[in-house]
């Protein structure tokens, strides 16, 4: 933890969702406006960035590899690309804070340099699995020094990388990217396939700005050598962060909330397509295209929902979600089940077991299992609960509270601000009861 104070939320119970609101920025798409507008020839200009510690980390880093960025500013950061080859070594180790996409995206980019780079993270990120994307890179021709799969990365100078054939053992984007991007400077073609749909927002973002990419099916195809041309790039609401107010209102009698200019990529909308399962009452309106990516505003009243057997084919396309989800489970009638997650244990923290345990806490019987969780609604009760520093545990215990019996608090929460920097703010507007406190 940066400061030594620890931020704790209290939720009181009670309340219902209702107004109209716009999240911040999506994190996946901000942290790609960095990368590969820093590597683009021209100035790329972008609005709706998220201002949250992780995508300021990957500003933060290009900053030091000698690239111009003004801002942010209102959302607003302004890119003075350097070009494909005209990065420059940072004069110490690169600090990406609790950001998983920015050390892997950055692992594959900076594969491809002619300079020596050292990636470092704060204690969480230490302790995440990275030869998921060092096994990869050391096939196309990196070298890459790390500690037994973990941070530290070495990430050695001038080494000539060759294009490969790569099917992912997981369902990951940020895998997929980091090949993706190494393929770039690769020789000759690189090809992904994925075991399931993941996010896609590289390939579109390396199609608008000019760079081609061939997708078939399961499988991603680039050729390396080629350029990237610098564009605008409109961010939309990120739908990881619209959730929480998703679930609220599902879950809360008298709830109508409109969350406006969300990203609804079809690769990100699993949580859509399984609150609706559950009987959730979700319309969209005003969708539209912008910079290649899908937006809508989304409108949730509440509705009782009912426990599923949660499709696996839904896992991938709500992967960050799924903490949320599982307080939109426990409220609902009968048992939601969830199988074939295994990724949610390598997350900031073990999602599933974080969840398992606060919601137990709480009163709900949630059983976790090797893949996912089985989980029986029933009545949210009191009590103290832990986040293990991450924000999407916070943020989902945070919305629980509409549905408690009593005061709920969450401890550890300073890493809310790595996505979702006024999450306190609009949460109060929007009619949830929460306070922060520092100890």
């Amino acid at each position: 933890m940066s400061s030594e104070h620890k931020k704790h939320y209290i939720v009181q119970p009670g309340g219902k969702l209702q107004g109209e609101l716009r999240v911040p920025g999506d994190k996946s798409i901000s942290h790609r406006s960095i990368m590969l507008g820093s590597l683009a020839e021209g100035v790329t200009e972008v609005s709706g960035f998220l201002e949250g510690d992780d995508a300021l980390a990957t500003l933060a880093a290009f900053r030091a590899m000698g690239v111009q960025i003004e801002g942010p500013k209102e959302g607003r950061v302004t890119i003075h690309g350097v070009g494909m080859h005209g990065l420059k070594a940072s004069d110490k180790d690169i600090y990406l804070g609790n950001s998983g996409t920015s050390i892997r995206l950055l692992s594959g980019l900076l594969a491809g340099q002619d300079f020596t780079s050292t990636l470092i993270g704060d204690k969480s990120l230490s302790g995440r699995p990275m030869r998921r994307v060092t096994d990869p890179l050391a096939m196309m021709g990196a070298e890459i020094d790390s500690d037994e799969g973990k941070l530290p990365l070495k990430i050695k100078a001038g080494n000539k990388l060759t294009g490969i054939t790569y099917t992912l053992p997981m369902a990951s984007a940020q895998v997929k990217s980091c090949i993706l991007l190494a393929g770039m400077y690769a020789k000759g073609k690189t090809t992904v396939t994925e075991p399931a749909p993941t996010r896609d927002h590289t390939e579109r973002m390396l199609t608008g700005m000019g760079y081609a990419v061939e997708v078939n099916g399961d499988t991603v195809t680039i050729e390396g050598g080629g350029k990237l041309t610098a564009t605008s790039i409109d961010v939309p609401a990120d739908i990881s962060s619209a959730t929480f107010f998703m679930v609220g209102a599902a879950i809360a009698v008298g709830s109508d909330i409109t969350l406006t200019h969300v990203g609804i990529n079809p690769t990100r909308i699993g949580v859509i397509n399984i609150l609706r399962l559950m009987g959730a009452d979700i319309s969209l309106s005003n969708e539209a295209l912008t910079g290649g990516e899908p937006v809508a505003d989304i409108r949730v009243r509440y509705a009782p929902l009912k426990g599923i057997k949660i499709p696996e084919d839904q896992v991938p396309l709500a992967i960050d979600e799924f903490p949320a989800l599982f307080v939109a489970a426990a409220c609902a009638e009968g048992t939601t089940t969830l199988t074939g997650a295994e990724e949610l244990r390598v997350k900031e923290s073990d999602r599933i077991q974080a969840m398992a345990d606060g919601l137990q806490i709480l009163g709900i019987d949630a059983q976790s299992t090797a893949d996912g969780i089985i989980i029986t609604g029933g009545v949210i009760g009191s009590g103290e609960v832990e986040s293990h520093d991450d924000h999407r545990i916070a943020m989902s215990f945070a919305i629980a509270g509409l549905q408690a019996g009593g005061t709920i608090q969450i401890n550890n929460c300073a890493n809310v601000a790595t996505s979702f920097p006024d999450f306190i703010g609009l949460a109060t507007k929007a009619g949830l009861d929460i306070e922060e406190f520092n100890v």
